[in-house]
């Protein structure tokens, strides 16, 4: 058993009978009162956040977890499925393990978290940034702004859409953030 102490962002915990993980975290030593620790959490079944305030010395239960990677195939009537790198073992997975499906691309690799007592899934982690295709967006017209963060839509290769500046055109390719589906920058092919 872990305490509060050993608390840190990623961190897997049993949290009432049910798997979460850290998201952020803060110890507060009030000048008054034993300290505590303000934590967010997220649910890996669900992928609901929570707020919950642990008392100092408080004891949690961690789960033993392995990190993955695995490669984006294709998706069919049993889910996404992906092949492991290493073993080439092939296995299907729910869309609800990820934040945004749109943000998978066929080939792409991706960091799947297991429990490593009984070999469940848990998290699906995509790369900081990805490269896509404009596929729509409406043109930009010079002077079109009253402010320089003028910003339009645009829908990428994999239908997602997202909001990008108004210099970005059909055919462009640009870095999408995926921890909140953004446009980050346009890059060069």
């Amino acid at each position: 058993m872990a305490t509060t102490a050993d608390i840190k962002k990623g961190l897997c915990i049993n949290y009432n009978g049910k798997p979460f993980t850290i998201v952020d975290f803060q110890h507060v030593k009030p000048g008054k009162g034993p300290a505590f620790v303000r934590t967010k959490l997220k649910n890996l079944e669900t992928g609901k956040l929570i707020d919950n305030t642990f008392t100092s010395g408080f004891k949690i239960d961690v789960i033993r977890v392995e990190r993955r990677k695995y490669q984006y195939l294709y998706e069919d009537d049993l889910g996404m499925n992906f092949m492991h790198t290493e073993t080439f073992e092939q296995i299907p997975l729910s869309k609800a393990l990820m934040d945004n499906p749109l943000l998978l691309k066929e080939g792409m690799e991706v960091e799947v978290l297991f429990n490593a007592d009984n070999e469940t899934p848990l998290q699906l982690d995509l790369p900081p940034f990805i490269e896509m295709e404009v596929v729509y967006t409406e043109p930009g017209i010079k002077g079109d702004t009253s402010s320089s963060t003028a910003l339009k839509p645009a829908k990428l290769d994999t239908g997602l859409e997202v909001m990008v500046p108004l210099f970005i055109n059909e055919g462009d390719w640009i870095k999408v953030d995926t921890r909140d589906a953004s446009y980050s920058e346009r890059v060069k092919k």
